[in-house]
C-alpha cells in the first residue's frame, strides 16, 4: 500500500472521514476541501502517479472513477454536474503520490479552475 499517507489512511494507521469502501477502493473527505463535496478516490492498491499505472491496472483505474460517479449520484450531484480529477507529477499539481480521483460538487465549477 506505499507509505504515504494515503496509505497509512487504507492501513487504518491515521484517521480519516471514510465515506466508501470495497475490496480495491477507499474513498475518505479531503482535509481542505476546494467544494462542498470534496472526496478522494484511492486504489487499496499503491500506484504512485497515473503515469505509473500497467495495463493490467485497467480494471482498477474503472473502478476508481465508477465508485467516484456511484458516490455522486448518491449525493445528489450527478443532475447538476460533478468534477472528477486526477493531478499526475509535480507540475500536474501531484502532491501526494499515491493515485488518486478528486469528486468535487456542491457548487459551479469554473475553468480554469480557481
Amino acid at each position: 500500500m506505499g507509505d504515504t499517507i494515503f496509505g497509512k489512511i487504507i492501513r487504518r494507521e491515521i484517521p480519516a472521514d471514510i465515506v466508501y469502501e470495497d475490496d480495491d477502493v477507499l474513498a475518505f473527505r479531503d482535509l481542505n476541501p476546494q467544494a462542498p463535496v470534496h472526496v478522494l478516490f484511492v486504489p487499496k492498491k499503491a500506484i504512485a502517479t497515473l503515469d505509473a499505472a500497467a495495463t493490467g491496472d485497467a480494471e482498477l483505474l474503472g473502478k476508481l472513477l465508477l465508485a467516484a460517479a456511484a458516490y455522486a449520484r448518491e449525493q445528489g450531484l450527478a443532475e447538476q454536474g460533478y468534477r472528477t480529477v486526477i493531478n499526475c507529477n509535480e507540475h500536474g499539481g501531484q502532491t501526494v503520490f499515491h493515485l488518486h480521483v478528486h469528486l468535487l460538487g456542491g457548487r459551479h465549477m469554473h475553468w480554469p479552475p480557481g
